[in-house]
């Protein structure tokens, strides 16, 4: 397994990066526009070589640009999908720090090497990804646990990698993909710069692990604890739990009844989490899963997640109930609109005639996608299609009338998309029902 340096924290160097890259996407826009006909397939290998631009350029910048690239993937609605598909591939794909940055490490956290911590410490990292690597141990009264390691200067470099993922974005909006408007890409690159801030603070995900370990345990859904004795702010450990990452496990063939079981799980938790805790894991990317033989789901990584207050869920469960109802009611584009507006998801101003002339449309798509789990008892997400790209004519309407603001619905919407997103690739059948809804 390759090796490597902690990120470059040089502002410069990072800069020179992201400047080559996006002088590569121009290059690449050009010679599309010159060598391609247009085809389904031309378009698609252009999406995926721009994708690997912007990979490639993160993959160098490693710390919270990496993560960016993680986050960007999870909005399917954001980036035309031969990009976003590429820059998933960061879910894994990390090189380890060297044994003598994990001692610095452990030195500033605790004074002490890590093997004079732990009765064992394995020194080759078992998973490395973008804000840390992750390590085997031995711990007295605790058996095997996960020790996770942060990357050093990863939290100087957020400020500057956010800025210099706005500039690699501006440059795709000067080619022919449909991306959103600009104020939709600003909201949802705000709130990654929040969800990077909280990440790095492992003190902060070590309280989150030990609410969700307590409170949010459901029968097939596995949480590990985290051990505070020996946590810092640059160091977590935590129960060690088995399994596969999704790909790893689908290789093993499971049955489609292991399937539909891991799916069920992880369906029942998110809607547990959401409608009767009022609080989610915000990160849902594969990455942070674990799946063992006989369906049980592990999960990982609590250093995103989101509380949500009863007003927002309450509006969020008229707006789904809305949407449910037949297109030919009278009174569903005005409970979608009130649902809207007290979500602050749209401009308050904004009539229904004016929302169902304008807005409906632009939106209906996505809405319909987002919804279809509900309009079946037992949904098969292995005939889910993608989330669809918003339709060019209709980019200026949703620019005009959405309201782009950073908290809860931001973090909702990737919550909503990540388990899309795991559930197609289980290819799983589930029960779809939710409480909120069933009581509406």
């Amino acid at each position: 397994m390759a090796r490597a340096d902690p990120p470059r924290t040089s502002r410069l160097a990072r800069g020179t990066i992201t400047g080559l890259a996006a002088a590569r996407i121009g290059m690449a826009q050009l010679g599309h526009r010159v060598r391609s006909t247009p085809s389904a397939q031309a378009q698609a290998d252009h999406e995926a070589a721009l994708g690997r631009i912007l990979f490639g350029a993160l993959g160098q910048l490693r710390g919270s640009a990496l993560k960016v690239s993680q986050l960007l993937s999870m909005h399917p609605g954001l980036l035309p999908d031969g990009v976003r598909q590429e820059l998933a591939r960061a879910h894994h794909q990390a090189p380890p720090l060297n044994r003598a940055l994990v001692g610095r490490v452990f030195r500033q956290a605790f004074g002490r090497e890590p093997e004079a911590l732990f009765d064992h410490f394995e020194p080759t990292a078992f998973a490395a990804a973008s804000l840390g690597q992750v390590h085997r141990a031995q711990l007295a009264g605790h058996g095997t646990v996960a020790v996770k390691v942060q990357y050093p200067g990863i939290a100087a470099t957020i400020a500057s990698d956010m800025q210099l993922m706005r500039t690699a974005l501006r440059a795709l909006a000067h080619t022919d993909m449909p991306l959103p408007a600009s104020t939709v890409v600003d909201g949802v690159m705000a709130e990654i710069e929040a969800t990077l801030l909280r990440e790095v603070d492992y003190l902060q995900e070590a309280e989150q692990l030990q609410w969700f370990a307590q409170h949010a345990a459901l029968p097939g859904v596995v949480l590990a604890r985290p051990i505070l004795s020996h946590t810092r702010a640059q160091v977590l450990t935590q129960q060690f739990l088995p399994g596969q990452h999704l790909q790893a496990w689908l290789a093993t063939q499971p049955t489609q009844q292991q399937r539909d079981q891991a799916g069920q799980h992880l369906w029942d938790w998110f809607m547990h989490c959401t409608f009767v805790l009022g609080r989610v894991h915000a990160d849902p990317h594969p990455g942070n899963f674990l799946f063992a033989p006989d369906g049980t789901v592990g999960v990982l990584d609590f250093g995103c997640t989101r509380s949500l207050s009863d007003g927002f869920r309450a509006q969020v469960t008229q707006a789904w109930s809305a949407l449910l109802r037949p297109p030919s009611d009278p009174q569903r584009d005005a409970l979608v609109l009130q649902a809207y507006q007290a979500l602050g998801l749209v401009n308050a101003g904004l009539s229904v005639q004016a929302y169902a002339a304008e807005l409906a449309p632009a939106l209906a798509d996505m809405q319909a996608w987002q919804m279809e789990p509900f309009t079946q008892a037992v949904f098969d997400f292995g005939a889910k299609t993608p989330p669809p790209i918003t339709a060019a004519r209709h980019q200026r309407v949703l620019g005009d009338h959405l309201v782009q603001v950073p908290g809860e619905m931001p973090a909702f919407e990737r919550m909503w998309m990540g388990l899309m997103h795991l559930l197609t690739g289980l290819g799983a059948r589930v029960r779809t029902h939710c409480p909120a809804l069933l009581s509406s």
